[in-house]
């Protein structure tokens, strides 16, 4: 008898209640409304145990270093108890042949049905033979997986958009996941790493309502609709003009923005100063570090991360269109800077104009 995903939580000794507050915890992580939870859980509970093939290329295992350290919903728990994490050469206890064995039959079970999930960037150059494993180029292997697949999600940057393998001069030819696989639909969860709840928010997503209303970057909008700088903690001070201007001056002490540091909040989409990291314990903002743009395509070779962005778009293409409250936001905060510097010249020539002035005569009257 298949076995559904409610049949998983029950089998791993987790009660019904326990099934439905993973949905609703889920649900809530999606912004879903609260009816929201109970279809999914409806829907989950009559879903067949997915089978799921994990694919790593040219990549760093930093994806699945931080899916793996996810905490509520844990990413690692629902892969590995509730659905059928059928392949994956870093995680899987199998080696060689037996590995590639248990593949090719988990696939011919599964083939149609199957989530396909891709890490890293894949080699074209050299005909595929900079990254070759059992006798099969990472292009040949992923274009062949792909064809089973009902839905393929790119993890990371590198599988989304080619990331440090594609930076120049992309000795290997590297492309992202899209550049090889047209004709299946692609899900780019994106980041250097991605976070690890977003990964469990668009598994469970996609086995409840199906496709993710995705951006035109192919990412999944409830965690890329927004830039990092609409949701700052810090956008308050980049509004009022106030800035770090070294990473251990007064403004840096202070929590002050990290605009003029080089931080790419403003042009970068992702969930970070929400969810955070390490259970929300922080991001790399709040850790004193600007944001790196490490989301979206071609970051790396954007480069200057420590150059600030010297006006809405900056340095970065026209094509990197700031949503419509960044946009406002930059050139508010621009001008508000401007105003600032404006205002601390004006009060320093103030002060040196008083310091250098004679003292006023005594008025000679009686009174």
């Amino acid at each position: 008898m298949d076995e559904t995903i409610l049949d998983a939580f029950r089998k791993n000794g987790l009660s019904r209640r326990a099934f439905l507050k993973f949905c609703a915890a889920t649900a809530s992580l999606l912004a879903l409304p609260p009816a929201a939870a109970a279809a999914m859980a409806e829907k989950l509970a009559t879903t067949l145990r997915p089978t799921v093939i994990y694919l790593s290329y040219q990549e760093c295992t930093g994806c699945l270093e931080s899916m793996t350290r996810s905490f509520s919903p844990t990413i690692e728990h629902l892969m590995f108890n509730n659905i059928s994490l059928a392949f994956n050469d870093t995680l899987q206890a199998a080696a060689g042949e037996a590995a590639e064995a248990a593949r090719k039959e988990a696939m011919r079970k599964a083939w149609g049905k199957y989530i396909l999930i891709v890490d890293g960037a894949v080699p074209m150059g050299a005909g595929g033979a900079y990254c070759v494993a059992a006798g099969q180029s990472a292009v040949d292997d992923l274009r062949h997986a792909a064809q089973g697949a009902a839905a393929i999600i790119a993890v990371g940057t590198c599988a989304a958009f080619g990331g440090v393998p594609y930076a120049a001069p992309n000795p290997t030819g590297a492309v992202p996941v899209s550049e090889v696989v047209r004709d299946r639909p692609i899900i780019n969860v994106s980041g250097c790493p991605p976070i690890p709840e977003v990964m469990t928010g668009v598994v469970v997503y996609y086995l409840s309502f199906g496709m993710p209303a995705l951006d035109r970057q192919g990412r999944p909008l409830t965690f890329y609709g927004n830039t990092i700088h609409d949701r700052c903690y810090r956008r308050p001070f980049y509004d009022e003009g106030r800035f770090a201007h070294t990473f251990d001056d007064e403004g840096a002490r202070n929590g002050w923005c990290l605009y003029e540091l080089g931080c790419k909040g403003p042009v970068t989409y992702n969930a970070c100063a929400t969810l955070k990291w390490n259970q929300g314990t922080s991001f790399p903002i709040q850790s004193g570090h600007g944001c790196l743009g490490c989301s979206e395509p071609d970051f790396w070779d954007k480069g200057g991360f420590y150059r600030p962005l010297p006006a809405a778009t900056g340095h970065w293409p026209r094509g990197e269109v700031l949503g419509g409250a960044a946009l406002g936001g930059a050139v508010v905060g621009v001008g508000a800077a401007a105003l600032a510097r404006s205002r601390q010249q004006a009060a320093a020539a103030k002060s040196a104009k008083e310091v250098n002035s004679p003292p006023p005569k005594e008025d000679s009257h009686e009174h």
